[in-house]
C-alpha cells in the first residue's frame, strides 16, 4: 500500500539552500520508492510567506500544524542534519496525533528518542 510522507526538515537560517536540500530528498525519496510519495506543504507557503517576518512564519505554522490535526499523512520522515525547533514542534504533533516519525537520516534517531521520551514523560 502506497504511503504518503510528511518529510520534516530544517527551513530556517539559509532557507534557500534548505529549500534546495528538501527537494532533493522529496525526489531521492519519490524515485527511489513507488510505495512512498513524499509531500512536504510548507514549501508551497515558502513561496508566498517569509520565513524571517515572525507573523508570516507564525501563519505557516498554523497551516502547517493543520496537516496532522488533520492527519493527511501516514507517517512523518525526519531528514537534514538536524532536528530543528520547527521539526521538534511537527514531531509532538506527529506524537499528539498518533502520527508514526521515522529518521530519514539516521543520525537524527537519538535526538528523536530523547525527544519521544520528554513528550511522554510530560504527557504522563
Amino acid at each position: 500500500m502506497t504511503k504518503l510522507v510528511y518529510v520534516a526538515h530544517p527551513i530556517g537560517g539559509n532557507v534557500k539552500e534548505n529549500i534546495n536540500s528538501v527537494l532533493r530528498i522529496l525526489r531521492e525519496i519519490h524515485t527511489s520508492n513507488l510505495d512512498v510519495i513524499p509531500f512536504a506543504p510548507y514549501l508551497a507557503a515558502l513561496q508566498y510567506l517569509r520565513d524571517d517576518v515572525a507573523e508570516e512564519k507564525k501563519l505557516g505554522m498554523f497551516v502547517n500544524r493543520l496537516f496532522f490535526e488533520k492527519k493527511v499523512m501516514d507517517e512523518v520522515w525526519l531528514a537534514g542534519p538536524k532536528i530543528s525547533e520547527g521539526m521538534k514542534q511537527e514531531i509532538k504533533l506527529s506524537l499528539a496525533n498518533k502520527i508514526p516519525v521515522k529518521c530519514h537520516n539516521p543520525d537524527l534517531q537519538p535526538v528523536l528518542k530523547n525527544i519521544i521520551e520528554n513528550y511522554r514523560r510530560l504527557s504522563a
